[in-house]
């Protein structure tokens, strides 16, 4: 099968492991482009192509492109025809897109936050700031941990893995680099049980396990040099 387009990202990226996920389970094949540049130099062809200059970015094979992480990888959930990433039917698709949404908006959002304020890519470390957003993240880890002691099947929308379980996985992941340390995961059984379940699944785990960033034993509260500086 010819790859059916390129995407630019990388794999330390949550957004780019949950799009090479995606394509497994579906059996896509895509060609990945790591970008060799700096974020402040990118080359004038790549901005051509992707003028807002973020990854991961995707172009098909038809010359069409498309960013952000979700919607790449809700494209090519879509795409294949091996798995039910989407569920089965519209509930299921809607309770997924929920899933999704909370994930990226109600866990990643504060997480970003966190990891911009001790790494200085948001302004002058004020940990005032640092505690709210420690505090917003608390409030919906502790409302998916809730959620998932209800589900049987240990995916958060459907009865298997789906488009949600990946991003959840995602957004979980980034939370360890800084924000979560052993102490705080102790109090989430049920969402790093989930994560587990998740990047151990022999289809993806291979994209999972490659990663530059290290996990923290606590959870950083003072401003630090970022890891790959």
């Amino acid at each position: 099968m010819a790859p059916i387009g390129s995407l630019w990202g990388d794999i330390v990226q949550r957004q780019t492991k949950v799009i090479l996920s995606v394509a497994a389970l579906n059996g896509l094949e895509l060609v990945l482009a790591v970008p060799e540049f700096k974020f402040s130099d990118k080359p004038k062809e790549f901005l051509t192509k992707f003028p807002y200059g973020k990854i991961p970015t995707f172009e098909h094979s038809e010359g069409w492109t498309l960013s952000e992480g979700a919607s790449i990888a809700r494209y090519l959930s879509g795409v294949g025809d091996q798995v039910t990433l989407l569920g089965s039917n519209a509930k299921e698709a809607a309770l997924i897109d929920q899933w999704v949404h909370f994930a990226e908006h109600e866990i990643g959002g504060p997480t970003q936050n966190i990891t911009q304020l001790i790494f200085g890519m948001a302004g002058p470390f004020q940990r005032e700031t640092l505690d709210k957003h420690v505090e917003r993240l608390g409030r919906a880890l502790t409302y998916l941990e809730s959620h998932l002691v209800t589900r049987a099947s240990g995916y958060v929308a459907s009865d298997t893995l789906s488009l949600a379980d990946l991003v959840v996985a995602g957004v979980i992941l980034n939370t360890r680099r800084a924000a979560l340390g052993t102490a705080e995961v102790a109090q989430y059984p049920n969402v790093f049980a989930h994560f587990t379940k998740v990047t151990e699944d022999e289809r993806v785990k291979r994209y999972w396990g490659v990663d530059r960033l290290p996990f923290v034993d606590v959870a950083v509260t003072e401003p630090k040099a970022f890891p790959l500086a």
